[in-house]
């Protein structure tokens, strides 16, 4: 008995869980289970497509102002050190 190795329950697949799975099941589990257990199509098809549209463009916005904050940030530096410079200039010179 004691020589056999002890077997653990294994998952029955590795696929993800979303967010938006979780929140598909605390809205209707009913829904949840004929759409991601039984695999029938949504009936919802026109609106996921816009939603996902929508977050796609929201991701690519946000992606864009981490850009621009990261470019103002290192155009302060910039400044800040000719200003150092400048500034070092006129002490030495005089």
């Amino acid at each position: 008995m004691g020589d056999q190795p002890v077997r653990r329950p294994q998952p029955a697949d590795n696929r993800v869980i979303r967010a938006s799975e979780i929140g598909r099941y605390v809205y209707c589990a009913h829904a949840w289970w004929l759409g991601s257990v039984q695999g029938l199509p949504s009936a919802h098809q026109r609106e996921m497509a816009a939603g996902q549209a929508t977050h796609l463009h929201h991701g690519r916005r946000v992606r864009t102002s981490l850009r621009l904050h990261r470019l103002a940030v290192a155009l302060l530096l910039m400044a800040a050190l000719v200003g150092a410079v400048w500034l070092a200039g006129r002490l030495v010179g005089g």
